[in-house]
């Protein structure tokens, strides 16, 4: 269950009211969703504070706590950051990959006996044979 404050409620309630869905005159719509929005803002903030507060409440009473927490947050950003540089390396490796095959695709003519019958059986050698069905 989500709890909001009284004024939480009547914010989003005067932003959803029939009032400005009927409402002609723009300035007047516009200044009432800048109020709401301005209570909205109040409303976030002191919702800020609160959990400042208990947080540095649990930090008196509980140091222990707070220490494992971070703690926490520093293993999974680790984590998170150990998964992204193998995800790079992983990029890298095809990449290398990649040039690898070009530099071998260019040296190859060179290396071409001349004549289309020795090229054929150059070329032959490199398929693989078929596979014996059982």
């Amino acid at each position: 269950m989500i709890y909001a404050s009284p004024d939480t409620v009547a914010c989003f309630a005067s932003l959803v009211s029939q009032d400005y869905v009927n409402g002609t005159d723009q300035e007047e719509i516009r200044t009432g969703v800048d109020q709401c929005i301005q209570k909205f803002l109040d409303i976030a903030r002191q919702t800020e504070c609160f959990f400042l507060q208990k947080r540095l409440q649990l930090s008196v009473q509980k140091p222990e706590q707070v220490i494992k927490e971070d703690v926490s947050e520093l293993r999974n950003e680790l984590q998170r950051k150990d998964a992204l540089v193998q995800k790079h390396l992983a990029k890298l490796r095809h990449w290398q990959q990649v040039l690898e095959d070009i530099n071998v695709q260019h040296k190859k003519p060179a290396e071409i006996p001349q004549g289309s019958l020795a090229y054929l059986e150059q070329a032959s050698a490199n398929i693989p044979a078929p596979m014996k069905q059982t």
